[in-house]
Formats: C-alpha cells, sequence, structure tokens
C-alpha cells in the first residue's frame, strides 16, 4: 500500500505517516505507530475504537487499520494531510471554528462523548480547502454524555496543553472542559505564532505569552503582535484572543462548554466579557471585579 513506507508525510510520536494507495486508486494517509510504549496497544486500541465512532466533516476519515503481529497502522483520507502555508487572520477564524465544532461533535454529538485529550496544532490537519480536521485519538477516552468527574490513573496530554486537573487534581475533576482548556492554549498560539510552552522554563511559566496579552487586551489597546492588521482583522483577533483566555481559566466551571466556544467566536466582539486573568500568570494589574463574569 505505501510502497515499502516510500513517501513520509508526516511525524509525530509515532514511527510516522506515510503515503500510500488502496486497490482502487485512492490515496490515504497510514499512520504506523511504535510498539515500544509499553502500554500493550492501548493507544492503538483507544484510537481505533473512538474514531471508528465518528463521521464529522471536522473530524479525520478513518478508513481501516492494520494489526499484524508487532505492526500496527491507522488508515486515514490522505486529503485530510497537507501543508498549512501562511494564513490570513479570516482563514484562521473560519479554521478557529471549525475545529471547535469538531470538539462540538465530539462532545455532544456521538452517542458517546468522546474527550480527545490531546487537542494541538500537531493534531489538526488541513485539507486542500483549509478544512480543519482533528486526528490521533490514541489519548481519547469514551465517556458518558453528562457533567460527571472522569476517572483518570494517569496524565495524558501534551505538556503546555494539558489543563491544570489533568496533571493536579487539585485544580479540579477532569471533565469535557479539559478539552476547551487545550483548544484555548492552541487558538492564542495561532494568534500569537509562537509555541505556549518553553522547555527552558518551569512549569508556572508556560503561560507567559497569554500573560503579555491578557494585559493588552484589559487595557483596550492594539495588540501590536509584529504585524499589519485592518480594523476587521483586529477584532477578529480579539475575539479570538477572549475566547482563548475564558478557555484556559484555571477552575474547569469558569471555563465555556465548546458549543459556547462555538457561539463566542461567530458571535459580536461587544458581547465578549474581559475574562479573570489565569491566577497561574505573573503578577500584575488586576482588573475592576464589574468587567468579569463566569461563562458556563
Amino acid at each position: 500500500m505505501t510502497n515499502s513506507f516510500k513517501e513520509k508525510l508526516g511525524q509525530g510520536g509515532f514511527d510516522g505517516v506515510f503515503k500510500g494507495k488502496l486497490p482502487d486508486g485512492r490515496l490515504v494517509a497510514v499512520k504506523v505507530l511504535n510498539d515500544f510504549k509499553g502500554n500493550n496497544g492501548e493507544d492503538f486500541i483507544n484510537e481505533v475504537e473512538s474514531i471508528s465512532k465518528t463521521s464529522h466533516v471536522h473530524i479525520v476519515t478513518f478508513l481501516g487499520f492494520c494489526f499484524d503481529g508487532s505492526k500496527r497502522a491507522l488508515i486515514y483520507n490522505k486529503k485530510s494531510i497537507e501543508t498549512c502555508p501562511h494564513l490570513g487572520w479570516d482563514r484562521l477564524h473560519q479554521i478557529a471554528v471549525g475545529i471547535a465544532r469538531g470538539l462540538e461533535y465530539l462532545h455532544c454529538g456521538c452517542n458517546t462523548r468522546i474527550l480527545h485529550f490531546d487537542i494541538k496544532p500537531h493534531n489538526i490537519l488541513l485539507n486542500e480547502d483549509f478544512c480543519p480536521k482533528i486526528s490521533d485519538f490514541g489519548l481519547a477516552k469514551l465517556c458518558p454524555k453528562n457533567d460527571s468527574i472522569i476517572s483518570m490513573s494517569n496524565t495524558r496530554g501534551t505538556i503546555g496543553y494539558i489543563a491544570p486537573e489533568v496533571f493536579s487534581r487539585n485544580f479540579g475533576g477532569v471533565l469535557h472542559k479539559s478539552d476547551v482548556y487545550s483548544y484555548g492554549m492552541m487558538v492564542l498560539e495561532m494568534v500569537g505564532g509562537r509555541k505556549n510552552f518553553d522547555k527552558g522554563v518551569d512549569h508556572t511559566s508556560e503561560i507567559y505569552f497569554q500573560d503579555w496579552i491578557y494585559e493588552h487586551i484589559g487595557q483596550s489597546e492594539h495588540l501590536q503582535l509584529d504585524m499589519v492588521m485592518t480594523k476587521e482583522e483586529e477584532e477578529i483577533v480579539r475575539k479570538m484572543v477572549l475566547v482563548g483566555l475564558w478557555c484556559i481559566q484555571m477552575d474547569p466551571l469558569n471555563r465555556p462548554s465548546i458549543s459556547k466556544v462555538v457561539e463566542m467566536l461567530e458571535g459580536n466582539l461587544e458581547a465578549l466579557p474581559i475574562p479573570p486573568k489565569p491566577f497561574l500568570s505573573s503578577p500584575s494589574r488586576q482588573l475592576d471585579d464589574s468587567s468579569t463574569r463566569s461563562i458556563s
């Protein structure tokens, strides 16, 4: 199918993604999984079980899998694997909305709620029309369709995008809003064009960019993102920033649901209040209490 893994399309926490062709001529992407994780294929089984239950325009199309001894592979529609060029703000906003709609489907549209637990830029694929597709369900977890706390024996996700409650129960219980946190970190990274995590800093410094951008939003200043923006573009950016900041609230109960996120992104900027400052940020001027409220 892959002509001996001749053409590599991408690389992640696995052996790689390779271009392939089915007997009927359809092009596919074959994701080959490592066999050294020591979890008895749990990631592989998770991905097959969760993604096989999905069918949505913003979820990567799953065609099948291969399980042959130590060889494990997942087969996707290749149209979902594309290189992302430089994009304008309107396009980035459309992508952010599409990703949110994909998450909304996972959280609300399936018979069983699916929590992804690894939302990050690397796991968002674009087709030739820049339609975003959520991929990589290796850490996903199936759970009932309610707001009950999820039982987890270990931390899941990628540093820089993991919700606080996932690595420490002191921040609250793990539930669907843990995906919302990861989504918010990703949206802020899309705005800032930089990583939210620097390996050279400690964990409490992860949100240094969010701290900086919060100050500018709170003071109603121009964002000064080293690029020229029209008034319409700045409104789009401010909307994405406000939504991102609401999504990364430390207390899961203060974060919006993903359905509310979609509503916020598609609504008017004037309707979005400034969120409270995440308390893991560095100390600085606090906004007046009257300018903040919780969104659920």
